[in-house]
């Protein structure tokens, strides 16, 4: 069935735990608030992650006399923090549900954005930013969160549309920091070096408020709590085997009532009334099974050895390898390109080249989801995880060569540059959807894991991007580092093009 303007308000099909539809307009609904607080979470915490480099290429750079060699330290260590972050955020996730890891994840990060008033060197600077990217682990529990909430048929949707939707607020930082910066100067008379510090306060408010709507008003999983799941869907199993067998005994009338009162769907009682009477068709037989299939991947409590299983096979790798270049790529760009147009379109100034390369992160709440809403198109039409791999390394390879179009051409042309920047973000931003579109079926028993190391494999891709624009001849060299991240994209997305999207000895996640 194709898509329905009217779902995305209305109550979803539920499938049986899960829903087959996104309802993103209804926050009354359980499944469109934990959608509404899963993107919201996330893109707050990208707003204070990324607040300080709209402010960083004039203001704060003169207030604590910063070389460019010091603000690529403190890029640099700002995404160190959210590589680790993301990394034990992952197996919290699994071990105690996402709600919480998320709603813990930005009270930490609230901290350290109240006290960017306190820095007066650059020496604080870095340890505040690296503190402050502790919000960058955020991206794993907005991920664990809405695949526990949603259908394998419109996963990809959901993860892409929260992440598409929350990245953008590394984009609207780009417009919001400075429109609050000079209103502090402007109408509230504070001096520059002490409304860049206030300015902070907005998004230390934002952060602190979410969290805790976060864990007042949503559950832990579909069925409640994180630490009764495996309880909680044997429930549902044993409610419908024990209908199923009144029903075959011809006893559907006395027992129906009492099998309601156990929380069994209207759904499953026709469809075990239909099985016990002999009208089962193939389609019903592949409805009954999805208990059991959600039986067998829900999350396992992690341990070493089971970690390991998940995280040491090929298909996990090519996850860590196509992310590392996509989101390091989106990683490295953001916190370059404000300073890359300032260097080829002086005329802008700060707000001005802020704006536009606010437009790359913003662009991500369309391009990001169009890279999740196509893997599952095609997925549903093939079938075949294999095409909805193959389409990540397609965009992969298409982003490298937008990057290396730009690091050769380096135009001085503000139509031409802005459209090239366009044509990069769509691919990469494209990229990083499509790459989550996948994830959810690769060890779906441990999909925090999953996540975790595969959204950190993208914070160490900006690392080593952001070492490369640092260590290049000249730091301010921005076509170079352009082309070699380009060349870099395509030999990951091709080295690692040939392997299975899952596991062979995998019986989940198709």
């Amino acid at each position: 069935m194709g898509f329905r303007i009217a779902s995305l308000w209305q109550a979803p099909e539920i499938n049986p735990v899960n829903p087959k539809s996104i309802p993103a307009l209804n926050p009354f609904n359980i499944y469109g608030r934990v959608f509404l607080l899963s993107w919201w979470g996330f893109f707050v915490a990208f707003w204070s992650w990324y607040s300080f480099p709209p402010l960083l290429t004039e203001t704060i750079k003169s207030d604590l006399n910063l070389s460019q060699s010091e603000i690529a330290n403190s890029n640099i260590l700002a995404l160190a923090a959210a590589l680790i972050v993301r990394l034990i955020a992952g197996s919290a996730c699994d071990r105690f549900g996402a709600r919480w890891t998320f709603a813990g994840i930005l009270l930490l990060g609230a901290i350290p954005t109240a006290l960017a008033g306190t820095v007066h060197s650059h020496n604080g600077l870095v340890v505040l930013r690296f503190f402050v990217g502790i919000l960058g682990g955020s991206f794993i529990p907005c991920q664990v969160w809405t695949t526990g909430f949603f259908d394998k048929s419109v996963v990809g949707t959901a993860n892409s549309l929260a992440a598409g939707l929350g990245n953008a607020g590394s984009g609207v930082t780009y417009f919001l920091m400075p429109a609050i910066f000079n209103s502090l100067v402007e109408k509230q008379g504070l001096s520059e070096s002490k409304a860049w510090r206030v300015s902070f306060v907005v998004p230390f408010i934002l952060i602190t408020v979410t969290a805790i709507v976060m864990i007042l008003t949503c559950p832990d999983t579909p069925t409640g709590k994180w630490s009764s799941r495996r309880r909680d869907v044997q429930r549902h199993l044993d409610m419908r085997d024990t209908f199923f067998t009144a029903a075959a005994a011809g006893d559907k009338k006395g027992n129906a009532s009492s099998i309601e009162s156990m929380g069994l769907s209207n759904d499953t009682i026709r469809l075990n009334t239909n099985k016990a009477q002999g009208h089962y068709t193939d389609a019903q037989a592949q409805e009954d099974d999805l208990l059991t299939a959600a039986s067998w991947e829900l999350v396992e409590k992690p341990t070493v050895e089971s970690s390991l299983k998940a995280v040491g096979t090929l298909p996990t790798l090519t996850l860590l390898v196509v992310y590392f270049s996509s989101f390091g790529t989106e990683l490295c760009v953001n916190s370059i390109l404000g300073a890359y147009y300032a260097r080829n379109f002086p005329s802008l100034g700060q707000t001005g080249s802020g704006n536009w390369a606010a437009m790359f992160g913003l662009l991500n709440a369309v391009f990001r989801p169009a890279g999740g809403i196509l893997g599952d198109v095609i997925y549903r039409y093939t079938k075949s995880l294999w095409a909805k791999k193959m389409l990540i390394h397609f965009l992969g390879v298409m982003m490298g060569i937008f990057l290396i179009l730009i690091g050769f051409d380096d135009p001085k042309s503000k139509p031409m540059t802005f459209g090239l920047a366009t044509g990069l973000a769509f691919f990469e931003e494209a990229g990083n959807g499509a790459c989550f579109a996948l994830v959810p079926h690769v060890r779906p028993t441990s999909n925090g894991l999953i996540t975790g190391v595969t959204g950190a494999a993208g914070n160490l891709g900006g690392i080593v991007f952001l070492l490369v624009a640092r260590y290049s001849e000249n730091s301010a060299d921005y076509p170079k580092v352009f082309w070699i991240i380009g060349v870099i994209t395509i030999v990951c997305n091709l080295s690692v093009a040939w392997i299975r999207p899952i596991p062979k000895d995998q019986l989940g996640g198709r």
